[in-house]
């Protein structure tokens, strides 16, 4: 055991000097999260974050996967009517008591969000495949993963593709949901950009491309922010050494 430590911090200081840790591999929605958290819930996100890398290094299953998927699994089933979302979101509950708090915040904005736009069609949905990709940025040595979209077709062959944040804090502002959207198109894996959504799920409000008016300032704000993120992380990084 007393071997255990220095192994684990070599394999990841070896990765730190090749630049593969988590910050520069990492969904578009914790990224944004990232980047709009205050400093306080920054830094312990970015602690946290730390952590779950030397617990892998040191072999242990850490974080427990991705604590949103079955709720966004149930969301996608419900709105193509084989699952009722509110039955499933007990049923989560009662098999996690951790699910308690923010499942019925998400089930409450998604439903709110959802059938805000039933109202104005009664047609049904069907899904379809789901688009993913990463936008590369050489310059950070970075990939941000843009994936697990809500992708339907109407009636009508009209598609929407609807990408979730479901973060209680910080709230989704206009600031975030540009650059979110901005990532997105810049991947190019939906070739139309008026069918792209980015959903605040918790709070029901989603941010259409069409809201905004891109002036080419989008990259270098994005690139600025996470490269002030990617030092903060390697300066707490020096912290756990």
């Amino acid at each position: 055991m007393a071997q255990k430590f220095p192994i684990c911090f070599f394999f990841l200081n070896l990765c730190y000097t090749l630049g593969l840790m988590s910050i520069q591999s990492i969904n578009l929605r914790k990224l944004l999260r990232l980047f709009f958290a205050p400093d306080n819930l920054q830094i312990s996100l970015l602690r946290a974050d730390i952590r779950n890398e030397i617990a892998k290094a040191e072999g242990f299953e850490a974080g427990g996967g991705d604590f949103y998927v079955p709720f966004w699994r149930d969301a996608k089933d419900h709105t193509i009517g084989i699952e009722d979302l509110s039955v499933m979101v007990r049923a989560r509950i009662d098999a996690n008591e951790r699910r308690g708090n923010l499942y019925p915040r998400l089930q409450n904005g998604f439903l709110l969000w959802w059938n805000e736009r039933r109202r104005w069609t009664n047609e049904p949905f069907e899904k379809i495949q789901s688009p993913k990709g990463n936008l590369r940025l050489e310059e950070l040595n970075a990939i941000v993963k843009i994936e697990n979209f809500l992708s339907l077709r109407g009636s009508q062959e009209d598609v929407h593709y609807v990408y979730p944040y479901f973060s209680p804090n910080p709230e989704l502002n206009k600031t975030a949901a540009k650059l979110g959207l901005w990532a997105i198109s810049e991947t190019g894996i939906i070739e139309n950009n008026d069918a792209i959504r980015l959903l605040d799920v918790i709070r029901g409000t989603s941010f259409a491309i069409s809201d905004f008016e891109f002036d080419g300032t989008e990259r270098s704000e994005f690139l600025s922010r996470y490269q002030r993120l990617i030092s903060n992380w390697k300066d707490l990084w020096s912290d756990y050494e």
